[in-house]
């Protein structure tokens, strides 16, 4: 695809949805302009051995880009992501493609696209293919033994995260201007804070999940990797079925933010508090109230993970079958964390599902006195690929990067990750948690952090 002529070439450094919408529209550039670019940075970034995307669908986008042109053209409205190129994590279906899930023996070819997929397109965004990710999205961390693991473009050496770790690799690279991951104990959140993206994790039920691969029916959500919050806030009202609008500016004087005492600063590494510490200092400077206090109900978090918890049981309700029919073929640190759902009961499970209600009741009145929760969204930078070659190791840094975004899947809140490094410095990522269907005020307020948090 040549560079059409005359129209300026696209910087996909710093561009936001906004900025791109707006440019289109002003036919600064095409979208066949923009794909363009995200594949020609993929052809020179994506690496074979370890790669970001599994699947590109080059054919399909160049025709859904060459179809917003002409409606353009001919002064047809446009929908409100129109000439976007957004990727998918590959456990969404896309008609025709293998929804595969980051697993090299699942063949089964979709008939049909995936709810949020039907979404995207009718909005008018370019599907640009399927991203890598930890096998069945069992694990924080986004190694893939089968596809390779993406390289962390702000941290060389260094993970992405998972499990949506293609799409956070893809975004950072300018490989898509967005992209749609799972969230089921921080999926979307780690890896966007691992590469210096904002994720954002909606209330469990604001996005339907038919069509999409699941791990763990109780605490799976959906939702979008991309640059800034508001980005996140127009893909994701999208993918709710909702029209986006802009939102009032929203100040910070006055607000009142929690950060818990226990729980979710044990074990945080020194670059990782000493970015929290002036996250929190710059907040505090713009006006808002923040109160370190115990939350009760972090310290019962545990008895919801034992034994490997819902995210145990449920992959392995899904996957007990095809475990003793292609067990040899799975991501053996997928398959041991999958077979302790075995020894979890009916019963147990039972009690799990009455804990969990009434964790999240206590959650919710324990928030309402403030407007949000602050905490690291993960307590250490990002892990050399080097300090996860012993299983040992793998476990303890999964339990670890997975702890603090876990705690808004368990207890069914909505939340985001703002990026608060220092240029140069390893990413880490500044989290917002918010009460259950709070999240119109949640990204609201994360846009007011956002520009708070400008050096």
């Amino acid at each position: 695809m040549m560079q059409q002529p005359g129209l300026a070439p696209v910087d996909l450094g710093k561009a936001t949805v906004a900025s791109l919408l707006a440019d289109i529209g002003q036919k600064k550039w095409q979208a066949s302009t923009l794909l363009e670019a995200c594949l020609t940075n993929a052809d020179l970034h994506d690496d074979p051995r370890n790669q970001v995307y599994t699947a590109r669908f080059d054919p399909t986008a160049k025709a859904e880009a060459a179809a917003i042109d002409a409606l353009q053209k001919g002064g047809v409205p446009l929908g409100e992501l129109a000439g976007l190129p957004i990727a998918l994590k590959a456990l969404f279906d896309v008609a025709g493609e293998v929804t595969h899930s980051g697993s090299k023996w699942w063949k089964q070819i979709a008939q049909s696209d995936a709810l949020i997929v039907s979404r995207l397109r009718s909005a008018g965004a370019v599907v640009t293919g399927h991203t890598n990710m930890t096998e069945f999205a069992y694990s924080g961390l986004g190694l893939n033994p089968h596809y390779g693991s993406p390289a962390n473009p702000l941290a060389p050496g260094r993970i992405c995260g998972g499990s949506s770790s293609g799409a956070a690799s893809a975004v950072a690279q300018g490989m898509a201007v967005a992209a749609i991951g799972t969230d089921t104990g921080g999926s979307v959140r780690i890896p966007a804070a691992f590469c210096g993206l904002v994720g954002f994790k909606p209330s469990q039920q604001r996005i339907p999940r038919q069509g999409v691969f699941p791990l763990s029916n109780t605490l799976d959500s959906i939702g979008p990797i991309a640059r800034s919050v508001e980005c996140c806030a127009r893909i994701d009202a999208v993918l709710a079925g909702q029209r986006w609008q802009p939102s009032a500016p929203v100040g910070l004087r006055g607000r009142r933010f929690v950060v818990p005492t226990n729980f979710m600063l044990d074990d945080v590494s020194v670059a990782v508090s000493a970015a929290f510490s002036r996250s929190l200092q710059q907040l505090r400077d713009c006006g808002a109230q923040i109160v370190e206090a115990p939350a009760p109900v972090l310290d019962a978090l545990p008895e919801l993970l034992a034994g490997g918890g819902f995210t145990a049981a449920e992959s392995y309700h899904i996957h007990r079958d095809w475990l003793q029919q292609h067990g040899d073929e799975y991501d053996p640190r997928v398959r041991m964390r999958m077979e302790r759902g075995a020894g979890i009961s009916a019963a147990d499970y039972l009690e799990l599902v009455r804990c969990r209600a009434a964790r999240i009741k206590q959650a919710d009145e324990w928030l309402a006195s403030y407007d949000g929760l602050l905490a690291p969204t993960v307590p250490i930078e990002p892990p050399l690929l080097t300090e996860l070659e012993t299983d040992e190791d793998y476990a303890r840094l999964n339990l670890l990067i997975l702890r603090n975004p876990t705690v808004a899947n368990l207890l069914d809140l909505c939340a985001i990750t703002l990026p608060n490094h220092r240029s140069g410095d390893v990413p880490s990522g500044l989290m917002l948690v918010g009460r259950n269907g709070a999240d119109t005020a949640l990204l609201n307020t994360a846009q007011a952090m956002e520009k708070g948090l400008e050096p």
